[in-house]
């Protein structure tokens, strides 16, 4: 595909996926997501806020997550099989970059933001390994079973009535009591935390609530049935090759566009209706439409990108693909500065499409900076820091 040793559609899509969990985020970074529903009605923007969050949750929420998890399984596979040809231990070398990837996640999580992704990812990326020698019919299977046990999850809790998410939600509650968080002041906090004391104490009650949401979504079996679905396709080199594979390109399209994209409008009036047909149809639903979209914006832009190699878009969107370690953390750094106390203080004063523009405005930003950097280096500073540690070279 290029004389590049990288693949360009893989750091294209990383870019993409970027650009997405961009506009996921900063509605948490910017404090919207935290408004209470009154005073986010009362905000000029409103009517316009309706229409964006419906295109949010029809368009965004959840489909790049599975993007950018369906890569990293892909990458797993390139790392092991880069390895093998060095006659190399590539096993021993994906779990030292599970550990790195680990330690990057936890002072994320920490130091910066709560909404970290990087310490599950590391965490589940570590029990990839057990698929590898798996056989194709296998590795799909598995796939499937993970993606589809958060339905199990949920029957299963609504018979027994034994919710597991009680125990982190009521740790979260209990250090969010100890500081004096509580619902009243919880979407102004960070706005008015005007030193580090006070954005450190919501974030140590965050880690909590992030477990939370990670126990009561069943994301870890998401991300590991997506990661093995990524190594599926590196085993098979679907990635290495996408100029053959244009029929079943077409076919995953056909799936996202015709049967997956009207649910996800269901997905959308589920989650804006506050379930109304119950947690375990939301599941449901959440399978059959989040997961093939997701993939399917993935079989779209390899299709464009086959008839359009040559643009300039590609190596555009490349960049940040290329370091998106860096990217990724410098998100979270600028949405911190933009919205809170220790910033800029720009949280809760804007509407919904408002905060949109902004992510559109820091993802470019983010991307002239990919730019100029790696014109002088070969990779991003984190991505260095990161080798430099698994490789010590």
């Amino acid at each position: 595909m290029t004389n590049n040793p990288r693949i360009q559609i893989l750091d294209a899509l990383r870019g993409f996926a970027l650009l997405g969990i961009a506009l996921a985020n900063f509605p948490e970074f910017s404090l919207y997501s935290f408004l209470p529903e009154s005073v986010a009605a009362a905000m000029p923007s409103a009517d316009a806020d309706g229409v964006t969050r419906w295109l949010q949750l029809l368009l965004i929420d959840g489909k790049f997550y599975t993007i950018f998890s369906v890569l990293f399984g892909i990458g797993f596979s390139i790392i092991i099989g880069n390895a093998r040809k060095r006659g190399a231990d590539g096993m021993r070398i994906f779990y030292r970059r599970m550990l790195m990837l680990a330690l990057f996640g936890f002072l994320h999580l920490m130091l910066i933001w709560s909404g970290d992704i990087l310490l599950l990812y590391a965490l589940m990326g570590m029990v990839l390994p057990a698929f590898y020698s798996r056989s194709n019919k296998t590795l799909l299977i598995w796939a499937s079973a993970l993606l589809i046990l958060p339905v199990v999850c949920d029957v299963l809790i609504a018979v027994s009535g034994i919710d597991p998410s009680k125990i982190p939600y009521d740790l979260w509650w209990y250090w969010a009591g100890r500081f004096g968080i509580c619902e009243e002041n919880f979407h102004t906090w960070l706005r008015d935390a005007d030193s580090y004391v006070g954005m450190s104490q919501f974030l140590v009650q965050g880690a909590f609530e992030r477990m939370w949401e990670f126990v009561v979504s069943h994301r870890y079996f998401k991300v590991l049935g997506l990661f093995v679905l990524g190594l599926y396709i590196g085993k098979n080199g679907i990635h290495a090759n996408i100029g053959s594979q244009m029929p079943l390109l077409k076919k995953v399209c056909k799936v996202a566009f015709c049967v997956a994209l009207p649910l996800s409008g269901m997905y959308a009036w589920s989650v804006a209706c506050d379930y109304p047909l119950g947690k375990i149809v939301h599941s449901i639903i959440y399978v059959f439409s989040v997961y093939p979209l997701g993939v399917g914006y993935m079989a779209a832009l390899s299709i464009l990108y086959l008839y359009t190699r040559n643009s300039s878009i590609w190596k555009s969107l490349a960049l940040p693909g290329k370091m998106s370690l860096t990217t990724y953390i410098s998100q979270s750094l600028m949405g911190v500065v933009l919205f809170y106390g220790v910033g800029f203080g720009l949280g809760c004063s804007l509407g919904l499409w408002q905060t949109e523009l902004v992510a559109v405005g820091v993802y470019l930003l983010l991307m002239a900076f990919a730019w100029l950097w790696l014109r002088r280096f070969d990779r991003g500073p984190l991505e260095w820091l990161w080798r430099r540690v698994v490789y010590g070279k």
